[in-house]
């Protein structure tokens, strides 16, 4: 007795087609489906899932770029600002400034000029620092370059004229001299008077000294070891100012020798008291002018 298939070849089942198309499923001899058959259905079900989702994705991808792209188009397209011409603008006053307008602003300030000597020595109201010849002539001696001066006799008064000669006399008292002050240094066998006449003001002192010449002559000071010198003898004279001040100088031999241009040494003897004087002069008005800057 054999076994072998009955009622012809046996079919399949086939999981795509729709249940009325199928045949009769027919067991076999075994009685048990082909599970070979179902697992391959299977997987072929699962791709064809698979790729309906990626197909899917890829759908939904393009779908949300479109829609942002849109979105930007029309953010850009609907911005009419970016395509505004430049006069819609704010003005530029408008703007904020790039200057610090908050920065701190200060005054200029200056430095005041130095004080001028010279304006406290030009005028009484000014000029009133004491007073005396031996303080314009302090010491007993004094030293020009490599020359000492002895220091003689002094005088001070108030009568201009009296210790004035040849024209002097009427230029002091015609600008109101209120005081002349001598005093007479030696060197040797050189004697030499300086004479201080002041004034009230500087005006006066420079209208004195303008009417004076060669014959304005101040008297010399002998006395307290000098003997008399130019009462007759021909001498030196200097003529100047500063300030209030006139001053005066008459240079000559003590033993009434006549001076001649080629006695250089009472030249020099001259020159060298009327620098002095003149230094002494400013020297009191820059101590008026610094007591005044620091008061």
């Amino acid at each position: 007795m054999s076994f072998g298939q009955q009622g012809g070849p046996q079919s399949q089942w086939d999981p795509w087609k729709p249940q009325s198309q199928q045949q009769p499923w027919d067991g076999g001899a075994a009685g048990s489906p082909d599970w070979a058959a179902l697992a391959e259905a299977s997987e072929t079900r699962n791709k064809r899932r698979r790729l309906l989702f990626i197909g899917g994705g890829a759908l939904a991808t393009v779908a949300i770029g479109t829609a942002v792209a849109m979105a930007v188009v029309s953010a850009n397209g609907d911005d009419e600002a970016s395509n505004r011409p430049a006069s819609s603008l704010p003005a530029a006053g408008g703007l904020p400034s790039g200057s610090d307008t908050s920065t701190p602003s200060f005054a200029p300030t200056s430095v005041p000029p130095p004080l001028d000597p010279k304006d406290f020595v030009a005028s009484k109201s000014k000029d009133t620092a004491p007073l005396a010849p031996d303080i314009l002539y302090p010491g007993t001696q004094l030293t020009m370059g490599s020359t000492i001066y002895k220091k003689g006799p002094t005088a001070d008064t108030k009568n201009c004229a009296s210790a004035a000669k040849g024209t002097l006399p009427k230029a002091l008292t015609g600008n109101d001299c209120t005081r002349l002050m001598r005093v007479t240094y030696t060197q040797g066998g050189i004697a030499v008077t300086v004479g201080v006449a002041v004034f009230d003001t500087e005006t006066a002192a420079t209208k004195a000294k303008s009417q004076t010449n060669k014959q304005s002559i101040v008297a010399s000071l002998d006395g307290k070891g000098v003997k008399a010198f130019c009462n007759s003898a021909i001498c030196r004279s200097t003529i100047n100012s500063y300030g209030r001040y006139a001053y005066f100088t008459i240079t000559g031999f003590t033993n009434g020798k006549d001076v001649t241009d080629k006695d250089t040494a009472v030249f020099s003897t001259g020159d060298d008291l009327a620098e002095f004087t003149f230094r002494q002069i400013r020297r009191r008005g820059e101590a008026q002018a610094s007591a005044a800057a620091n008061g």
